[in-house]
């Protein structure tokens, strides 16, 4: 697998950059987005867990793909920025909504079954 840049600009208004590249990929099957995530950060010099593969396209018959990714100053600017399906997919919220969630289920107490009174029969 070899990833060429194609094109690269600064968005300091949004806090990243913003990426568009290519993926020859002879032999194999397209790539997921954790290991591009990791090419591209070896690439770019950047934090694997900053950058944000937001769209691959593969074509059929050959083996290239094409995709655009975004690179965040930070974890936190990319949760800000980013829509919910597109954090799931590239696995960077799901650890923060995992420990909330846990922290509710064992915050809260099981329901208590309230007794009524028995009923008077005339």
């Amino acid at each position: 697998m070899e990833i060429e840049i194609d094109s690269k600009k600064n968005n300091p208004l949004l806090n990243r950059t913003e990426v568009h590249f290519t993926i020859q990929h002879e032999g194999e099957k397209t790539p997921n987005r954790e290991i591009i995530r990791s090419e591209l950060a070896e690439k770019l010099n950047a934090k694997k867990e900053n950058i944000i593969i937001n769209d691959i396209q593969s074509s059929s018959g050959i083996q290239k793909s094409i995709g655009y990714a975004k690179i965040y100053s930070s974890v936190k600017k990319a949760e800000e920025m980013e829509r919910k399906h597109i954090l799931k997919r590239n696995k960077i919220s799901g650890k923060k909504e995992k420990k909330e969630g846990e922290k509710a289920e064992t915050a809260e107490e099981p329901p208590k079954e309230e007794e009524k009174p028995a009923e008077k029969k005339e």
